[in-house]
């Protein structure tokens, strides 16, 4: 790397949009930034709840912060907007509204593009080593001029850490987003930095998150890390929580494919909070990186098998796919209903190509969970068969994408789970099963609730789907 990039870690320890814009207008001016033309400002809105999920997602006061700070160093202005995909079936307007982001965007007088809403168009790449030679992306992302990136700065149960790179798994839209959202995730991640790349950064890590990435355990870091080139401030955050950059797989294949360093030598980190500050007040810091066949103590209701996997590059375990979308899930009901790893009935489940017996427990529904899960051998005198239907990328065809609606999602996953209640074994199909379905499949295998069913969810939830589909119907007419 011939350029020293410049990263940026300053400290703050309350959301006061008044501070915060301050903090990044003072980011740009020392980092040359000055956002142009069509500005499109990425926060990270996986899934918001006041109440039920506070610390998933970028805080509207730092998106206020932010956008007064863009409005004031902005210059030729044509169109300065909040763009964003919400977690895989959840309606990004529930999202944005849970979040506090409409008032604020209002504010501002920006404008929302909701990107399961949008018209979505084809990008070919171009290296060769890319998953595929085409993916879709939502049209504002296509069309922007200036990126501002502004995730939040969490663990990952799949990745480690969600920062700048990972944050653009929510620049697709559900059809496309789950294709190679499995065992090839971090290589995904890697492959969409080719599409598009900020022209800055600011990582909320004032309250940052531990563990989960959908219900993670609050850390109050007190900080903004501000910069322009990805890997660099990924590189950056993986210091402050001692983690070796090596160690996160898609930073490595990102910077191994030119976008940026992950040296931190090559980087000229500067703030008012030094890294070694920093580094001392992280040094209990969680993240979530347990296999799930020991990740679920004897106490609970549910046991694992994992198995092999088809890919040579982790063929013990599919770190992007079924496993992680089950903690996260079990980590929702735990949020809901706090004894439920012991109310729950029992679950054995199977995950993975597997060979010989089971230790199947009497009282124990199997479940035999993704498309490259295997096995034969007999329950209860019964012969089972689980055959893998496991496609690697190049065998699916992104064009011919199936949807992902909330609404279908639901109804053949309570479904299947119904008619197969009295049953001592279920086989579910999906690469990845997403967490929604792991928390409907529960719920009734389980015999617990359903969290997406509580009466905080389901209206507002149910009012933000129509909305979207109606919406997404007007859009396919719309330039």
């Amino acid at each position: 790397m011939n350029v020293k990039h410049k990263v940026i870690i300053m400290r703050c320890d309350e959301y006061d949009p008044a501070k915060i814009s301050n903090i990044v207008k003072k980011g740009m001016e020392e980092l040359g930034v000055r956002p142009t033309g069509n500005i499109l400002l990425k926060p990270n809105a996986v899934l918001a709840h006041p109440e039920v999920f506070p610390y998933a997602f970028t805080r509207a006061e730092f998106l206020d912060g932010v956008l007064s700070a863009t409005k004031e160093m902005a210059a030729d202005v044509r169109e300065i907007s909040v763009g964003e995909r919400s977690g895989i079936t959840i309606p990004t307007r529930f999202s944005f509204k849970m979040a506090g982001y409409n008032p604020v965007i209002k504010k501002h007088k920006a404008k929302a593009y909701y990107f399961d809403e949008v018209k979505q168009v084809p990008y070919k790449l171009k290296r060769n080593e890319n998953l595929r030679e085409n993916m879709f992306f939502p049209k504002p992302i296509v069309d922007c001029d200036f990126l501002i990136n502004l995730p939040k700065f969490k663990a990952h149960p799949w990745c480690r850490l969600t920062l700048s790179l990972k944050n653009f798994i929510g620049i697709q839209d559900d059809r496309h987003r789950l294709v190679d959202h499995n065992i090839y995730l971090e290589h995904k991640i890697a492959d969409l930095q080719e599409v598009i790349q900020p022209k800055f950064i600011a990582i909320d890590g004032i309250v940052a998150g531990q563990k989960m990435m959908l219900t993670p355990t609050p850390f109050n870091m007190g900080a903004i890390v501000m910069g322009t080139n990805s890997c660099a401030v990924d590189t950056v955050c993986c210091h402050m929580v001692h983690v070796d950059p090596k160690d996160l797989i898609h930073l490595r294949l990102a910077s191994e494919r030119g976008f940026g360093p992950m040296d931190i030598n090559q980087i000229d980190v500067s703030g008012d909070f030094p890294l070694n500050e920093v580094r001392e007040k992280t040094k209990n810091f969680e993240f979530c990186m347990e296999h799930i066949d020991s990740y679920f103590d004897k106490d609970c209701n549910l046991s694992c098998t994992v198995g092999a996997f088809p890919a040579a590059h982790s063929p013990d375990y599919c770190w992007g796919g079924c496993p992680g979308a089950l903690q996260e899930a079990m980590h929702i009901f735990k949020a809901y209903y706090p004894n439920v790893y012991t109310d729950m009935k029992k679950i054995h489940y199977v995950v993975g190509k597997v060979e010989g017996p089971l230790n199947i427990q009497d009282d124990e529904t199997v479940m035999f969970v993704g498309n490259c899960t295997s096995w034969e051998g007999n329950i209860d005198g019964e012969h089972v068969k689980i055959e893998s239907s496991y496609k690697p990328p190049k065998a699916i065809d992104e064009k011919k994408t199936k949807s992902n609606d909330m609404v279908l999602k639901t109804a053949s996953t309570l479904l299947n789970a119904f008619l197969k209640k009295n049953r001592r074994w279920i086989h579910v199909k999906g690469c990845t099963v997403s967490v929604a379905e792991h928390v409907h499949y529960f719920s009734m295998i389980g015999k617990t609730g359903n969290p997406l069913f509580d009466p905080r969810m389901i209206v507002p939830l149910n009012t933000s789907y129509y909305q979207m589909r109606a919406n997404r119907f007007l859009n396919r007419f719309v330039g």
